[in-house]
C-alpha cells in the first residue's frame, strides 16, 4: 500500500482541506510511486501562513545563539541520516547516488555555517558628531517568509533559504516542487526531531498555482525567496512589488564556457562534459554552450563527443551512472523539440538526439546526452535554457567575439573560461555579464560561504548564500542613545 504523508504546519502534521492528495513516483521507474502528498489549497496556505505569523515574536526575542542552536542541532541530525535522506533524493529527482550524498553533505555544510552566523555579530558602532550620543545600527527580521523551491536541488536549495531565514529570526513556509515532496517532508522531519518550537517551520505540498498565489499575496507574508523559471519569477516580481514585499529570485541560465587557443583542451573538454551532462543538464549552473576560439575546434570537439559517448546513462541509483533519468515526461518531450528546432536552425547533432533503447530505459524517462556543432551563436538552441543533457559548441574568430557570444543571451548566471594567459583571465572575469566566473573549471558547483547569484533575467540580484543571505533577510535599524537630561 502507498503511504500518505501529510503537512507539516504549527508543530503538527495535518491532512489538506481539500482531503486531496496526488502522488510523487521515480523518474528512472515510473510505476515506482513513492506516496501520496496533500494537495493544498489556498485555506491550507492560509493556516500555514498564520501558524507563522503567531510565532514570529517569539522566534524573534529568541536569542541569535539559540537559533544557531537548532541548526547545529539540524545539522548533526541529517550527519546521522545522510543516507537515507541521499537515497530519498535520488529516488524522487532522478539523482546520481554520488550528487545525491554531496547535495546532503551541502545542506549540512549549509546548517553548521549559519549555526555559526548565529553567534557573529549583525550590527556596528557608529562615531555620532555628538559625543553624549551612542549611535548603532541593529539588523531585524523581517517577519513570515515564502520560500518557493524546485524539484532539482530538493534538499539543498531549501536548506540554503530557510537556514539564513531562521537564524536571523524569521518564520518560514516552504512550499515544494510538486515533483519532489517526499524529500521535503523529511526536510519537515528534521526540524520535528530537533524541537524546533511550533510554527517556526511550516510545509505545505500541492501544486504552485493552487497555493503559490496566497504565498505571495498574503499581508502576513514579508518576503518571498523563489527559484525556478523566469516565466514565475517575474509573475511573482509584478506581484510583490505591488503590495512593497521584499522578493529573491533565482531563475534560468544559459551558462557558457569560452575556450581559448592555449588551453589544456584535455581538462577543457573533460571540465565542459562534466559541466553540461552530470545529473543530466538539469542544474540552472549547467554548461550549455562552448564557444571555442581559433583553430582547436576540431580537437576540442573530437574530445567532448569521444568523453560524451563514454558516459553512462542509468538510474542514479547505479553508481556509476552519469546521465540519469530526466525529471518527467514533460521534460524529456521539450528537451527532444528544443534538439529537434537546433537540427532544423543549421545545428548538426555529433552525439546523442534521442532517447536510449533497451529495457532498461522503458519505464524512465532517459534522454541521450547530446552534442551539437554548426550552431549559430543567436539560434533558438544556443540561447534558451534546455535543463537537459544538451551541450551547443559555437565558433568564435577571436577572444572578443567569443565574450560577445557569451554575453548575447537574457541569462547571466554562470561562466567559464580555459585558458593559461592571465591577460585573458583577467579580461574575462571583469567583462563576462555572469554572477558566478569559473576559470578552467565547471559552471556547475558552488560553494556555501560566498553569495550565489546571477546577472541580467537569472536574478534579482539579491544574492542567496554566504554573508550576503543577512541583506535579504533582515532589514537594517538605526538607533541614536542619547543620556537622559538631569
Amino acid at each position: 500500500m502507498v503511504e500518505r504523508y501529510q503537512n507539516y504546519v504549527g508543530g503538527a502534521w495535518t491532512d489538506a482541506a481539500s482531503g486531496d492528495v496526488s502522488t510523487s513516483s521515480n523518474p528512472a521507474d515510473h510505476s515506482d510511486v513513492i506516496g501520496e502528498f496533500q494537495a493544498s489549497n489556498s485555506a491550507d496556505a492560509d493556516t500555514a501562513i498564520t501558524a507563522a505569523s503567531n510565532a514570529k515574536e517569539g522566534w524573534r526575542r529568541t536569542s541569535s545563539l539559540v537559533r544557531g542552536g537548532y541548526l547545529f542541532k539540524a545539522a548533526t541530525y541529517l550527519e546521522d541520516n545522510l543516507e537515507e535522506y541521499a537515497q530519498a533524493v535520488t529516488r524522487e529527482s532522478g539523482k546520481a547516488i554520488l550528487e545525491s550524498r554531496g547535495e546532503v553533505g551541502r545542506a549540512i555544510a549549509l546548517l553548521q555555517y549559519y549555526g555559526v552566523e548565529g553567534s557573529n555579530p549583525v550590527g556596528t558602532v557608529v562615531p555620532s558628531v555628538n559625543p553624549n550620543i551612542l549611535l548603532y545600527t541593529n539588523r531585524m527580521p523581517l517577519g513570515v517568509i515564502s520560500l518557493i523551491t524546485p524539484w532539482n536541488f530538493p534538499i539543498a536549495i531549501p536548506i540554503w533559504k530557510m537556514a539564513p531565514a531562521l537564524v536571523y529570526g524569521n518564520t518560514v513556509v516552504l512550499k515544494p516542487a510538486s515533483a519532489t515532496p517526499h524529500v521535503a517532508t523529511l526536510i519537515a522531519r528534521m526540524w520535528e526531531a530537533v524541537d524546533l518550537p511550533a510554527g517556526v517551520f511550516n510545509l505545505l505540498t500541492g501544486s504552485g498555482g493552487a497555493v503559490g498565489d496566497e504565498l505571495i499575496t498574503s499581508s502576513k507574508v514579508s518576503a518571498i525567496s523563489f527559484t525556478g523559471s523566469t516565466r514565475i519569477g517575474m509573475q511573482i516580481a509584478a506581484e510583490s512589488a505591488k503590495r512593497g514585499k521584499k522578493y529573491q529570485l533565482e531563475m534560468g541560465g544559459k551558462n557558457p564556457v569560452i575556450v581559448l587557443p592555449d588551453a589544456d583542451l584535455e581538462q577543457a573538454a573533460e571540465i565542459t562534459v562534466s559541466g553540461a551532462m552530470k545529473y543530466s543538464g538539469q542544474k540552472c549552473t549547467a554548461t550549455s554552450r562552448a564557444i571555442v576560439v581559433g583553430n582547436v575546434m576540431e580537437e576540442f570537439t573530437s574530445l567532448v563527443v569521444e568523453k560524451t559517448m563514454a558516459l553512462k546513462i542509468g538510474p542514479g541509483v547505479d553508481a556509476d551512472s552519469v546521465v540519469v533519468p530526466v525529471i518527467d515526461q514533460t521534460s524529456k518531450d521539450n528537451i527532444k523539440s528544443i534538439i529537434d528546432r537546433g537540427v532544423a536552425d543549421g545545428g548538426t547533432v555529433l552525439t546523442g538526439g534521442g532517447a536510449p533503447t533497451g529495457p532498461e530505459y522503458g519505464s524512465g524517462t532517459f534522454v541521450e546526452p547530446t552534442v551539437i556543432t554548426k550552431v549559430a551563436p543567436d539560434a533558438f538552441v544556443a540561447c534558451e535554457e534546455i535543463f537537459g543533457p544538451v551541450l551547443s559548441i559555437i565558433p568564435a574568430a577571436d577572444a572578443e567575439d567569443a565574450l560577445e557570444i557569451a554575453n548575447s543571451v537574457e541569462y547571466g548566471l554562470s561562466a567559464g573560461i580555459f585558458t593559461r594567459n592571465l591577460n585573458s583571465v583577467l579580461d574575462f572575469a571583469d567583462r563576462i555579464e555572469a554572477g558566478i566566473v569559473k576559470i578552467n573549471g565547471e559552471t556547475a558547483g558552488v560553494e556555501p560561504q560566498v553569495p550565489f547569484g546571477g546577472m541580467k533575467a537569472s536574478s534579482t540580484g539579491n544574492r542567496e548564500q554566504g554573508k550576503a543571505a543577512i541583506e535579504f533577510f533582515t532589514q537594517s535599524k538605526t538607533i541614536y542613545v542619547d543620556r537622559s537630561a538631569t
